[in-house]
């Protein structure tokens, strides 16, 4: 339990005393967000807010990792280790995309062909290590690895992994539309993690994995990163996590949650972000298919902007609905202990 405090807290600390240091260096080389010509009118006045806060975020996570370890009777795991290299490396992709959208002064970035590329490949290498190397059960789960417990087998795991990481650090990408949104909605998902990964620590003999508390240290290393973010993202934002910050959280989410054994819980925990892409897929079938908008604008959180909602409000509205698919997916994961105890499944 030390270790998690540690590994929060420092995150924590360094994320919040790091950010509005690096908020004065973007501004003093003019380093800002470039805002799309067709999103919401409000958001044309945030054009230039530094960027690439992520920077922060990931450096946060990867310190209070390692502090989280000095002192403690806790090891490094292979699990921890590739979990913190995934966020790295994801977070290596989003820096280069900020970077060209910075030289370029638009709101897109590297091309959507390069950009996918690049997780794909990631997204293999973590699941080619997680596997080779971590040895990690590679049946389909949802609250332990025998259940469901479909043998997917070695390469069926790592296609499961390519999915869910590419699809996680593209959804949270989403999301990452108003200020603190992402940050706050993120905070909850590692939260909770954190707690499943304590518990499965603690009650080895029904999940039989090793390296569980240092992948509940990982998580709450990733909560306490997005909390401190959060203080200077908070509406009105000082500054944006960009694509740095976005698709290193989207991919830990994804890699904690496969190295926990809870893959499908996944999608319960993350629920505002599955929300977020649907309605976007949502959308564009919708315009391509019938001609015609599902909603006024997608990602979700834009078409109740457009409604006439304050940005403040849709922010605090949908932290609430991230909240509460969170605990449904923590009340899951109990549900699913107090069967295995009772031996019903």
């Amino acid at each position: 339990m030390l270790s998690l405090i540690v590994a929060g807290g420092m995150a924590l600390l360094l994320a919040a005393v790091l950010t509005p240091v690096l908020v004065r260096y973007l501004l003093k080389r003019r380093i800002g967000q470039p805002v799309r010509d067709d999103g919401p009118a409000s958001h044309w006045a945030k054009a230039g807010t530094p960027t690439m806060g992520g920077i922060v975020i990931v450096g946060a996570v990867v310190l209070g990792f390692i502090v989280g370890h000095f002192g403690t009777h806790v090891e490094f795991s292979r699990a921890g280790v590739l979990i913190t290299l995934t966020v790295i490396t994801y977070g290596i992709i989003g820096f280069l995309d900020d970077i060209i959208k910075i030289r370029n002064q638009r709101s897109l970035g590297l091309n959507k062909r390069a950009k996918f590329v690049l997780q794909i490949g990631s997204a293999i290498a973590f699941g080619v290590l997680a596997v080779t190397w971590v040895h990690t059960d590679t049946t389909l789960s949802f609250t332990r690895f025998s259940v469901p417990g479909i043998q997917l087998g070695s390469i069926g795991w790592v296609i499961l992994a390519v999915l869910m990481l590419t699809g996680t650090s593209n959804a949270v990408n989403l999301t990452d539309g108003l200020d603190g949104l992402a940050a706050g909605s993120a905070t909850f998902c590692f939260a909770v993690l954190a707690l499943i990964g304590y518990w499965s620590f603690r009650h080895f003999a029904i999940y039989h994995l090793n390296s569980a508390l240092d992948i509940g240290l990982c998580s709450v290393a990733l909560a306490g990163a997005c909390l401190g973010f959060l203080w200077w993202n908070a509406a009105p934002a000082k500054i944006y996590m960009g694509d740095t910050g976005s698709l290193s959280i989207g991919a830990g989410l994804a890699a904690i949650c496969l190295l926990l054994n809870v893959d499908l819980l996944l999608l319960i925990i993350g629920g505002l972000f599955v929300l977020e892409t649907v309605s976007v897929i949502l959308q564009v079938f919708s315009f391509r298919v019938f001609h015609r908008r599902v909603f006024k604008m997608a990602p979700l959180h834009h078409h109740f902007e457009l409604l006439g909602w304050p940005e403040t409000t849709v922010i605090v509205r949908f932290w609430i609905l991230a909240g509460i698919s969170a605990v449904i997916g923590l009340g899951i994961y109990y549900a699913g202990f107090l069967a295995a105890t009772t031996g019903t499944i």
